[in-house]
């Protein structure tokens, strides 16, 4: 008696699951990549697929990148002005990470952007980065010696308030001011 030819494949053998647990693998390692949006039709695929215990963990993965992506979108600026008021509402909750993460993306957007360069002083003023905070407030009154105002009265200046060096900047010699212009590019001697 011959054997009949077995009906059933093994799961190896079934390409609909091996490009299935392709599909979710993929899924996986772009998901793990923060590249929600290329995860997505990855786990889109596996849905489809034919093995429904991969299909409930793709979809709970799916919703995740939807979650991330939705995220995403809600913090898409207008403008840079938007973008800037954005990073200053998170220092004001004390999310500085994000903050900063923030700032310095718009910093490498335009770098002479002179308010942006005044929230980094701020910012590192906030977290305890002295050093950084007078270099980045002397930068950016160099770009808009107007803010020296604004900084005489910042509240987050107030870890400063007794250093000379920060003094010197939002009160400078009125004579030193004219003989800086004559072409004085020399190195940064106030810091």
């Amino acid at each position: 008696m011959a054997q009949k030819p077995s009906a059933k494949k093994t799961v190896t053998e079934d390409p609909r699951y091996v490009q299935a647990l392709q599909s979710y693998e993929t899924g996986l390692r772009s998901m793990q990549e923060h590249k929600f949006d290329k995860a997505k039709p990855h786990f889109q695929k596996v849905l489809a697929g034919p093995i429904k215990e991969l299909a409930d963990r793709a979809n709970v993965h799916l919703n995740i990148c939807n979650q991330h992506l939705d995220r995403s979108a809600a913090t898409q600026f207008k403008t840079a002005e938007e973008h800037f008021d954005y990073a200053v509402s998170l220092m004001n909750v004390g999310d500085y990470v994000t903050a900063r993460e923030h700032l310095e993306k718009l910093l490498k957007q335009n770098a002479k952007a002179d308010y942006v360069v005044y929230g980094l002083a701020a910012l590192d003023c906030l977290t305890g980065h002295v050093e950084d905070s007078l270099k980045h407030l002397d930068e950016a009154l160099r770009l808009n010696a107007q803010l020296r105002f604004q900084a005489r009265n910042d509240s987050d200046f107030q870890n400063l308030a007794e250093d000379p060096r920060f003094t010197e900047l939002l009160y400078p010699d009125p004579g030193a001011e004219a003989g800086s212009s004559d072409g004085d590019l020399g190195g940064d001697e106030s810091l």
